[in-house]
């Protein structure tokens, strides 16, 4: 059994989160914007499906990506170079995170991302705390992805595409930028093999917890990110 959360804005210690499923640690509570900041910053983050009681996690272990570790492959290097694209942060978080829980993912029934999590992380993102890295093609915004920034730590949640590569396109600039902030960490929850064939893997929650918890004390205003790259193609790019 798990234990069932309050009003209390408080979270069982991680110790108790079970095996199996890998990090489930609470169910109930809310998502208002003070628990699941203070989720995020004691290593906990939301995932449930639509209809279903919150369920609150912290898996063991941690999957991770540095930003200065990104791993890039030539082909998508290339991609970055030399196709035309545009790629703007904080301009459709509201269009990203819908994407993210309408596209159809391999192995899932429907989708976790609920009315209330698109509300919740919606009032995150209006308080600076939550952040879209989007993928505009032809005019039309065909990737992206979003999360939480807190200090110099970065929270990845889900990412979304509609055309091929769009998705890794924001990706790299995001992670290439945070690199560039001074951001140390990148939350990337659980193993996927996409995201490991970037540079991500996986570290005890207990290393992660203490890099996590350093990043996340560095005093950093919330606010919204101002970046946009223009790729022309052919090795033409600009940022604004």
């Amino acid at each position: 059994m798990i234990p069932w959360l309050g009003r209390a804005l408080t979270f069982p210690p991680l110790e108790k989160a079970l095996r199996e499923p890998n990090g489930l640690l609470a169910a109930g509570g809310d998502l208002s914007l003070d628990r699941v900041l203070l989720a995020y910053r004691n290593g906990i983050f939301p995932w449930f499906a639509a209809g279903e009681p919150i369920l609150w996690w912290s898996p063991d272990p941690r999957m991770v990506l540095m930003p200065d570790e990104l791993h890039v492959h030539r082909s998508l290097e290339k991609t970055l170079r030399n196709k035309p694209y545009e790629i703007r942060f904080d301009t459709a978080f509201g269009q990203v995170i819908r994407a993210c829980a309408n596209v159809p993912r391999p192995g899932q029934d429907g989708t976790w991302i609920g009315d209330e999590m698109v509300i919740a992380y919606g009032k995150l993102h209006a308080r600076g705390w939550a952040h879209s890295a989007e993928c505009w093609l032809d005019g039309e915004l065909a990737g992206g992805l979003y999360g939480i920034a807190i200090g110099r730590m970065f929270f990845g949640e889900s990412m979304f595409a509609h055309r091929p590569d769009a998705s890794k396109l924001a990706f790299v600039h995001l992670v290439r930028w945070l690199k560039a902030q001074g951001y140390g960490m990148i939350d990337c929850q659980m193993r996927t093999d996409h995201l490991a064939r970037f540079g991500a893997y996986e570290i005890p929650r207990a290393e992660f917890l203490a890099r996590m918890q350093s990043l996340c004390e560095v005093p950093v205003a919330p606010g919204r990110w101002d970046y946009r790259f223009v790729q022309a193609g052919l090795g033409r790019g600009e940022a604004a």
